[in-house]
């Protein structure tokens, strides 16, 4: 074997082991142990109350962002779908910085009418959930699976790839990673950047 096609074949070797190490820390290297939020009868929520669930899927969102208000039917929809399947989603109201992002600012050109379907929002007090989990928009997902003593992240990120247009919707991301989970599969899509409103930092 010639020098050359040795140097191939170990920058091949390389470049594998680089993907997979890649995609073991996307899946199993971020965990959290157990967090608080609260319902709007002011009782906590515990994450680990739901330690029994396939999955749950913690979504930040606000009411008065306008791609909140352009998810608000799809999460409802996916909540009602994945609920029966045996996972839990947990919508957290996130205060929005209007001044700071310019993609409100383009949100706020769009047309949306009425909030849809109501979703029971829960409170993250001093936010120290949203940043456990390195949220920064609205709406933005983020799936956690039981696994040992805590919860491994499996994905964050963008609900699919249309916050605009539902009908034109090619990629569901959190239907994917669920779906693969669901199924045994360990989930390869770790991250999709969400388009929406950014969380405002206190």
């Amino acid at each position: 074997m010639s020098f050359r096609r040795i140097s191939l074949v170990t920058a091949a070797a390389l470049l594998f082991c680089t993907v997979a190490v890649s995609v073991a820390r996307a899946q199993g290297s971020r965990s959290v142990a157990d967090f608080n939020l609260r319902n709007g009868a002011n009782a906590e929520v515990a994450l680990k109350s739901y330690a029994g669930s396939k999955a749950i899927v913690v979504v930040f969102v606000n009411p008065a962002c306008a791609f909140s208000k352009l998810y608000q039917n799809r999460l409802a929809a996916l909540s009602a779908e994945y609920g029966a399947k045996g996972v839990q989603f947990l919508f957290v109201n996130a205060p929005i910085n209007l001044e700071a992002s310019t993609e409100t600012g383009e949100a706020e050109k769009l047309k949306v009418k009425a909030m849809g379907a109501d979703l029971p929002l829960l409170t993250d007090e001093g936010q120290k959930v949203s940043t456990l989990l390195g949220a920064s928009k609205t709406p933005e997902a983020v799936v956690l699976q039981p696994a040992g003593d805590g919860f491994a992240v499996r994905y964050k990120g963008a609900i699919d790839d249309n916050p605009q247009v539902e009908a034109y919707v090619k990629e569901k991301y959190l239907e994917q990673v669920l779906d693969g989970l669901l199924a045994g599969r360990t989930a390869t899509l770790a991250d999709k950047r969400a388009a929406g409103c950014l969380i405002k930092k206190f």
